[in-house]
């Protein structure tokens, strides 16, 4: 049975790794994967993708060089200041999560304006998690919905201190494609894939 909810979680990992492969810099990694982040929004709500969150930025992330951190950062800024007017047209409503005093001022004030214009959006919630930690999550108890499907590219499987609450019983899925390569194609099989799978919860496999 189809879920009339179904939340998906992406670890959005693989940019620098794609950029060194074709030769380019680190950067150029993360600009090809806010255009995968554009294609992922628009593609999920037709396969049925009613709340995303994106691993945007980790706490972790603080530890590299201050140069790939502004630029990150200026990059997400970028990010939402052109989409927010999209998001809204289409239904998506833009939440973030994670630590906030610790981002640029500007940024601040980006994130604050994009969840205020796409407040009453309601086609697809999308969370992105900017300075995010899970451990700090549990401490402060902030929680969201449970998650149903955590996808990570890029090869790695690990969780790398994402969403540990919500993912207690979510499906995972590792994929070595690194994001900037993820399609739409990718997340239609990866939603098709978890409805594959039988989901018990702990509990006896269903009589048949």
């Amino acid at each position: 049975m189809t879920p009339s909810a179904l939340h998906v979680a992406i670890i959005m990992d693989g940019n620098g790794r794609w950029a060194a492969s074709r030769g380019l810099a680190r950067t150029a990694g993360h600009e090809a994967g806010g255009e995968a982040v554009r294609r992922i929004v628009e593609a999920a709500p037709g396969v049925g993708v009613t709340d995303l969150t994106l691993y945007a930025f980790s706490s972790d992330n603080w530890g590299r060089p201050p140069a790939e951190v502004s630029a990150l950062l200026r990059q997400l800024q970028e990010y939402l200041r052109k989409e927010i007017s999209r998001c809204a047209q289409h239904g998506v409503r833009v939440e973030v999560i994670g630590r906030r005093d610790r981002l640029p001022v500007p940024l601040q004030a980006t994130i604050q304006f994009a969840e205020y214009k796409t407040a009453h959006a309601g086609k697809l919630r999308l969370r992105l998690a900017i300075d995010y930690s899970s451990r700090w999550a549990i401490e402060q108890k902030v929680a969201i919905p449970d998650v149903d499907l955590l996808i990570r590219t890029g090869g790695e499987q690990r969780l790398s201190d994402f969403l540990l609450w919500e993912s207690a019983y979510a499906e995972l899925l590792f994929v070595k494609k690194p994001w900037p390569d993820f399609t739409a194609a990718d997340l239609e099989a990866a939603v098709s894939e978890f409805y594959s799978r039988e989901r018990r919860f702990g509990q006896l496999p269903a009589a048949g």
